[in-house]
């Protein structure tokens, strides 16, 4: 351990700092597609009974009108939290009809034309129009399979009285607002520099459904009659074949300050793009095909597996509102949805992940050269692509270093971080959480990704058939404790008053879309 990082520990470990500890906040966003009994997308609309995908706090979609994406409140106690998670499903499961929901981050059986994969509608305000066409421009750029890819968003944010404490201690006579978005800013770098632990660690997406890459070229190996696999892949999800793409391969994007990460961002979302050129913001017919033709039509299409976030007010730009108030928390975005849990995640994911994001905010994080994000990157596709082969390498300051022994490493640090949080909140789950990470490190056949390819074999080698019995499963699951009268009457008012409210947007626009438009992207 570095003298820098047992320095900030013992700091934290004080009893008067306790309370700083237990003011971590945590909020879970999760997605999954719809789909109908014999496993194929849903092409039926958002359920009237969840209310508005535009205005709901708890229940919205993602890319596709299939694509639903359940959010629980912030909160700062993780056992909260996934009672909150448990009632969302619980409630979404209820209304649900005669559909399930696929538990898999990679495609239930796509359509064979992708125009019968339907993007997400929110109505006809300017909001709601504003994220259908961006989701329009997301199809005409990347196709729409890509984007029926689920995942898990984990959102952490550590108490601003902690980065205050953390500030007098190093005597930084920066505004509080300055000094947590630069250490937010090296959380992120740190992030950058051991995400390949947690592709390892959870990553549950091996295999994928043959109909996913129809027409396109991969060097993936075949599995039963219709699936595609990697032996010893752990997330083809974050994989060049996911969310990752040619376009943004050459972006940049400079997480040393959050002024060179607005710069960076900027850039991409000005930056002309001549293929995007020629499709032009309009089709054929006139009608609204992508919101502009730069790299980035908005600063979410860069897909990155860890976010800078400030809650932005109505219509402003995410940077915008980083810019004007800083960094307020970080959304972690590189986890599968876990196929083994209800939920799509664990109780003890968080207190592995609460450990992991204390350890990369408090030990030392210098800037980034551009051949350390380089073999940064390298490093995350290498945990991708080949985790689990045995002997893998990686490069570790500039050296070749043993995925294992790296990964030891690391979480013998992170192991007094599980310590130092399972003093403040009188609990051994954080440590205990960590023991089941060190176990996985020792034995691959433990991680989620070794577990899926069992489970197909298992299943006949088909990808499909462990995956839909897996989504008959967890239905079965949430469909046995329906909410109780309570809970069910407080969901039905959010759902209706969720429509409420956006009717109440679309009839207060005061201004055409294309005005609407040009004024949001201006900002």
């Amino acid at each position: 351990m570095s003298p820098l990082l047992k320095q900030r520990l013992d700091l934290l470990a004080r009893s008067e700092l306790q309370d700083h500890l237990r003011g971590a906040m945590h909020g879970i966003e999760k997605e999954s597609l719809r789909i109908n009994a014999r496993g194929e997308l849903s092409r039926r609309p958002h359920p009237p009974a969840w209310g508005s995908a535009l205005t709901h706090p708890s229940i919205t979609t993602d890319y596709s009108e299939a694509l639903v994406e359940l959010i629980t409140p912030v909160t700062g106690d993780i056992d909260e939290l996934f009672a909150e998670l448990d009632r969302i499903h619980r409630f979404a499961y209820g209304e649900l009809g005669d559909e399930l929901l696929w538990t898999e981050s990679m495609p239930c059986r796509l359509p064979a034309c992708d125009n019968d994969i339907p993007i997400a509608w929110y109505g006809t305000s300017n909001v709601g129009m504003l994220k259908h066409v961006y989701r329009r421009g997301l199809a005409v750029r990347y196709g729409k399979p890509m984007q029926c890819i689920a995942g898990i968003h984990y959102n952490f944010s550590l108490a601003p009285a902690l980065w205050q404490a953390l500030q007098r201690e190093d005597g930084d006579a920066r505004s509080a607002q300055d000094y947590q978005s630069e250490r937010y800013a090296g959380l992120i770098r740190n992030f950058r520099r051991y995400a390949w632990l947690l592709m390892y660690l959870f990553g549950a997406s091996p295999a994928l459904c043959a109909t996913f890459l129809q027409g396109r070229d991969h060097q993936l190996q075949p599995l039963g009659e219709k699936g595609l696999y990697l032996p010893y892949a752990t997330s083809l999800r974050m994989s060049d074949l996911g969310y990752n793409n040619d376009a943004q391969a050459g972006l940049n994007i400079c997480y040393n300050s959050l002024e060179s990460y607005i710069a960076s961002m900027r850039q991409a979302i000005s930056l002309p793009y001549p293929r995007y050129a020629e499709l032009g913001t309009h089709d054929a017919d006139g009608e609204w095909q992508q919101l502009n033709t730069n790299l980035l039509q908005i600063e979410n299409e860069f897909y990155s597996s860890i976010r800078p976030k400030r809650v932005a007010r109505s219509g402003e730009k995410p940077v915008m509102a980083l810019e004007e108030r800083g960094i307020e928390y970080v959304e972690v975005r590189c986890l599968d949805i876990d196929p083994f849990a209800p939920m799509g995640i664990e109780p003890s994911t968080a207190y592995f992940l609460d450990s992991f994001l204390l350890f990369c905010a408090l030990a030392e994080s210098p800037a980034m050269s551009q051949d350390e994000c380089r073999a940064s990157n390298d490093n995350f596709t290498l945990a991708v692509l080949r985790g689990r082969e045995p002997g893998l390498q990686l490069t570790r300051k500039g050296q070749d270093c043993g995925l294992l022994e790296w990964g030891e490493h690391l979480l013998d640090n992170i192991a007094s971080c599980a310590a130092l949080l399972d003093e403040a909140h009188r609990t051994t789950a954080y440590s205990d959480a960590l023991q089941l990470q060190r176990d996985k490190l020792h034995d691959p056949a433990l991680t989620p990704s070794a577990r899926v390819l069992e489970e197909i074999r298992q299943h006949g080698d088909s990808f499909f058939a462990f995956a839909l019995a897996q989504s008959q499963a967890h239905n079965q699951h949430f469909r046995a404790r329906p909410l109780d009268e309570s809970d069910q009457r407080a969901f039905a008012e959010l759902a209706r008053q969720s429509l409420v409210d956006q009717e109440a947007l679309e009839r207060g626009d005061s201004i055409d879309f294309d005005t609407y438009v040009e004024r949001y992207l201006a900002q």
